[in-house]
């Protein structure tokens, strides 16, 4: 059996836009929505995606994490065939994306990250013409949408129209839409973006029930919990690029020892860099503009000499954080910046 997603050397270059003067810069949106990364000033094109390299086995559940403008919605839109590779390869279920596009879209469902239903049909004329259009008669797609309404819980919502949804429910009727057809991979593009906390904790559960059943979901998201608690496998992206690859459990313990201290300061942070630098019990040091970026195996017993050394530089810290390791220290470690 092929693997459920297969990318080799993937890459994904956008033109930048034109009519921009000269010396100034923007964000480009990618064909999902998201942020592409920022066009620097003179560039040419934008690489959204850098030579990614992903194997994902059938019945996994597994996760793309990163910041918006890290590649993640480009990914989702090569394998979906929304969005044409510039080069690399990428199949699913052992077909090509680019040679075959039809066979792709038979066999995947896709959660987009806004919700897309027609505002003009109920709930279950939604599912009804979402299956129409994948040649399913009606005989077959009555029952299962009813199925899926059950299983989803919108059984009691089939004949409400779409703007009298929560915004939870219509995320859940999107799930349901995907799964008409009986696809045999999932793909949810930021599925939680938006919701309350009680909707997003009711989808974790429906994410986990599906799974449950055997389907290979891939989903992307920017949520350090959400990714450590619902994928088998995680994959952390920035700039087009894959930085680490494995199960939660395993990313964090590669995650840099001890607490990770933030502390911003009422300045450039480089000039108490140099003395932080020298302090014993630090197993690491960085400074980004005004942020200062400390890994301490003792927190408590490091901070008041890290405050004395900014003192001297002539800072003054204006918010201080502390994070035990995590997914997001790694993720830190590894790109320099926070995942929000």
């Amino acid at each position: 059996m092929p693997p459920a997603i297969e990318t080799r050397s993937l890459k994904k270059v956008y033109p930048a836009p034109s009519g921009r003067r000269r010396g100034r810069a923007g964000p480009l949106m990618t064909p999902g929505g998201s942020s592409a990364p920022t066009v620097p000033s003179g560039a040419k094109e934008i690489v959204a995606l850098d030579g990614l390299d992903l194997e994902v086995p059938t019945g996994e559940f597994f996760g793309l994490l990163g910041p918006n403008g890290a590649g993640k919605t480009t990914t989702i839109g090569v394998l979906t065939t929304r969005v044409r590779p510039t080069s690399g390869s990428a199949a699913v279920a052992g077909i090509d994306v680019s040679a075959n596009p039809v066979g792709v879209k038979q066999r995947i469902g896709v959660v987009p990250q806004q919700p897309n239903p027609d505002r003009q049909l109920t709930v279950i004329q939604n599912l009804l013409f979402h299956a129409a259009y994948f040649g399913i008669p009606r005989a077959v797609s009555l029952p299962r949408a009813s199925a899926l309404l059950e299983e989803l819980g919108l059984a009691d919502r089939g004949e409400s129209k779409v703007d009298h949804l929560s915004g939870g429910q219509q995320q859940r009727l999107m799930i349901a839409r995907a799964l008409i057809h009986e696809p045999e991979i999932l793909f949810l593009d930021e599925p939680t973006v938006g919701l309350d906390p009680q909707a997003r904790l009711a989808l974790w559960e429906v994410l986990r029930s599906l799974h449950a059943q055997g389907r290979t979901i891939i989903m992307t998201t920017h949520y350090m919990d959400e990714a450590d608690r619902l994928c088998d496998r995680l994959a952390i992206v920035d700039h087009g690029k894959l930085l680490a690859l494995d199960t939660p459990t395993g990313l964090k313990a590669k995650a840099p020892g001890g607490t990770l201290i933030e502390m911003t300061m009422d300045g450039p942070a480089a000039r108490a860099l140099a003395l932080v630098e020298s302090l014993p019990g630090l197993s690491r040091a960085g400074a980004r503009e005004n942020e200062l970026t400390v890994y301490a195996d003792r927190a408590g017993e490091a901070l008041p000499a890290i405050l004395r050394a900014a003192e001297q530089a002539g800072r003054s810290p204006v918010d201080i954080r502390l994070t035990p390791p995590s997914l997001e220290t790694l993720f830190v470690s590894l790109t320099g910046r926070k995942l929000d």
